[in-house]
């Protein structure tokens, strides 16, 4: 039986490796964009942190955002499907595609802005486990802007079989490896950034601090899904004003409330409550 070993699909995980270790991370940035790695002059890490210890308990968006040369990137986990997920990969690429542009600058100054969700639930049909989203004129094809796109690569539809050949899997592969043995088969392939890339893990695995943060971000996570199921199989998302007409309002305020107040302790804000219950 292997190990114990703590994974890079787990988004406080993920972003502790890439913040480390930057050779990994800019060849992990080559891959999953098929750009030359020697094309990429710089990567600057915009938003390093980690939460403090203490924080990890509730709910918050550890995605990392990153410069890569003249191109704005975010790198985002996601584990549990939400219903409006596309609405908010949208949304947070808006806010990183505006970021940089100050008052009396020209819109031609805004960056080429690009996403990448790597997600472990299915969103797309047919096999293809990698899905760029671009704007294009409808009748014609034509790109409209290179400045907007979004990546999903979806991790359930990743090959269990590494091929040494194909760096973006290997990456892909690295991430949705929960076992030893599959971190093992990585590491045969004998590719020495990925050798590395699965000591790195090992060492993590080994640590007993950075295993408590994982067990604590499992947990918050964990919360976060079980609180807005509730929310759901109450009616409290999807139909709630119906719910009300039907007589029932006394008793669903008071579930309501309740939910609302479990959510606010695993660090939920006003706002995003007042978006998820339809405020």
């Amino acid at each position: 039986m292997g190990r114990d070993v703590v994974s890079a699909k787990l988004d406080v995980i993920f972003k502790k490796i890439f913040t480390e270790n930057r050779d990994m991370l800019h060849d992990f940035i080559s891959a999953i964009l098929d750009i030359p790695s020697e094309k990429i002059t710089e990567i600057t890490i915009t938003n390093p942190e980690l939460p403090p210890e203490s924080a990890l308990g509730k709910f918050s968006r550890l995605d990392l955002s990153l410069k890569v040369d003249d191109k704005l990137v975010n790198v985002e986990i996601q584990v549990k499907e939400h219903a409006d997920y596309r609405d908010r990969t949208l949304f947070y690429w808006a806010k990183l595609y505006t970021s940089e542009l100050k008052s009396g600058e020209d819109y031609g100054d805004l960056k080429q802005t690009i996403a990448i969700n790597i997600i472990n639930f299915n969103m797309f049909g047919g096999e293809n486990y990698h899905n760029e989203v671009v704007t294009t004129i409808k009748d014609t094809g034509e790109i409209f802007s290179d400045k907007f796109s979004i990546h999903f690569f979806e991790l359930k539809k990743i090959s269990r079989k590494p091929n040494p050949k194909n760096r973006k899997e290997l990456w892909l592969q690295y991430i949705n490896a929960d076992k030893e043995e599959e971190l093992a088969m990585i590491e045969n392939t004998n590719v020495p950034i990925m050798q590395k890339a699965v000591r790195v893990i090992y060492d993590m695995s080994e640590d007993t601090r950075v295993r408590e943060i994982a067990r604590m971000r499992e947990k918050a996570l964990h919360d976060e899904a079980t609180y807005l199921r509730e929310a759901m199989e109450k009616g409290i998302v999807q139909g709630r004003a119906e719910g009300r007409a039907e007589g029932i309002a006394e008793g669903r305020a008071e579930r309501d409330d309740e939910i609302i107040a479990r959510m606010k302790a695993i660090g939920y804000s006003d706002n995003d409550i007042k978006s998820i219950f339809g405020l």
